[in-house]
């Protein structure tokens, strides 16, 4: 039986007016400022791996280590961080979340064994676990209701933070040893700072608010019912497996197959990472603002499934190829982060953090998992096998098909 149409957006658009007067830009600014320090300084370690494979004579399964244990510490907490602050605001948690960065990359930089290298990357990935689900629920109540702009500013500093660390360690600690890790903890103490400011707006301005939002926005808007809202959901994270499997195998491996294939060195192969990771960043600010005006189902369709011919192109490129490619693959396949993410918060309104929690947590979840995976891979077949099977990740997006349509305002509840 259909019962009365549910204007899902809208229901949004008015949370959002109930929060904010209008877009809070300057917060907006300093949590993208805030995202990039944050994300270039988690982005130093993969970028030393090649460093860290030759200093502990690490096989490619260890090296997967390194990031499953980095993604796993980075992923489990997040979702329940983001749910107790929906609950419970902390303004300056996300102060708490860089000091734990501060003192795994402290850490990192004079750590003598393996294990010590894991429980480095262990301490920067509870720091990320703090940060991200708190810092995207601050930018959504300062987005006032432009949920996509804002979600795709803050994800533009990540990404182009991402893209930043493999940069700077080719030109500050490869050349010159892992030591100079430690110099990147001024980055963390300015990150300290802009977030402190950002804990006192928030303390002053939106935490009333943010409060008197929590009580007075019922559970779920959404007239879908919950069975179909769940497999909604389900589908978005078998998406978010698809997307963060293939971007580990660019992120953790890439350098290698550029060094194995073509015989470049490493910071030739860190170079063309940076160009893979800052053509992420290009493309992150499309996925938002477009999903905004068309919506988030065919951004996130037009991302996951359109990047599926560069893919698999890939692994039969020459060098000067394999860099075009890689600049397509990062653009496209970054616009649908953050329109999954706004799409799910649209489904679920109310659990702003929870949400953004439960999809960082399981983008570096499957990120951790691939790189464990694909490294185990590529110890038993070789590096080249793990691009050509990886190159048909990007199909998967065919299930985009099967998500509801919940922009404006026609979806009608039926019995399930």
């Amino acid at each position: 039986m259909l019962s009365k149409p549910a204007p899902v957006k809208q229901a949004v658009q008015e949370t959002a007016e109930n929060v904010a007067a209008g877009t809070v830009f300057p917060m907006l600014f300093a949590l993208s400022f805030s995202h990039l320090l944050n994300d270039t300084l988690q982005s130093l370690i993969p970028s030393i791996y090649p460093m860290l494979k030759g200093t502990f004579g690490l096989s490619f399964l260890q090296v997967g280590m390194i990031t499953f244990t980095y993604q796993l510490t980075a992923s489990i907490l997040q979702p329940f961080v983001g749910r107790y602050t929906d609950r419970k605001p902390k303004p300056y948690s996300l102060v708490v979340g860089m000091v734990f960065t501060l003192g795994g990359l402290l850490l990192l930089s004079v750590a003598g064994s393996f294990p010590m290298v894991l429980f480095s990357v262990a301490l920067v990935g509870v720091g990320s676990s703090v940060f991200h689900p708190e810092a995207s629920r601050i930018a959504h109540l300062a987005s006032g209701g432009r949920h996509g702009m804002a979600q795709s500013l803050f994800q533009l500093g990540g990404n182009a933070g991402s893209s930043l660390g493999p940069l700077l360690a080719a030109l500050i600690i490869t050349p010159y040893g892992r030591g100079n890790v430690r110099w990147f903890a001024l980055a963390a103490l300015l990150a300290i700072f802009v977030l402190s400011r950002v804990g006192g707006w928030y303390k002053r301005t939106a935490l009333r608010t943010d409060r008197k939002k929590a009580v007075t926005i019922p559970p779920d808007v959404s007239a879908l019912s919950r069975r179909k809202v769940n497999t909604a959901l389900a589908i978005l994270m078998v998406l978010i497996f698809s997307k963060y499997f293939y971007l580990a195998s660019m992120s953790s491996y890439f350098t290698f197959y550029l060094i194995d294939k073509f015989h470049v060195s490493d910071q030739f192969s860190q170079i063309y990472l940076f160009i893979f990771l800052f053509s992420v960043a290009a493309g992150t600010m499309i996925g938002g603002p477009v999903g905004d005006r068309i919506g988030r189902k065919y951004v996130i369709w037009g991302s996951i499934l359109g990047v599926a011919p560069f893919t698999l192109l890939l692994p039969h490129a020459n060098l000067f190829w394999t860099g075009v490619l890689a600049v397509f693959i990062g653009i496209i396949l970054s616009s649908a982060f953050s329109a999954i993410i706004v799409y799910a918060q649209e489904l679920m309104p109310g659990k702003v953090g929870m949400i953004a929690g439960l999809f960082f947590g399981l983008a570096f979840g499957m990120g951790g998992i691939g790189s464990a995976v694909l490294g185990e891979l590529a110890d038993r077949t070789s590096i080249e096998f793990v691009y050509q099977v990886c190159a048909f990740l990007p199909l998967i997006g065919l299930l985009t098909g099967f998500l509801p349509n919940i922009e404006g305002g026609n979806i009608r509840k039926t019995a399930g």
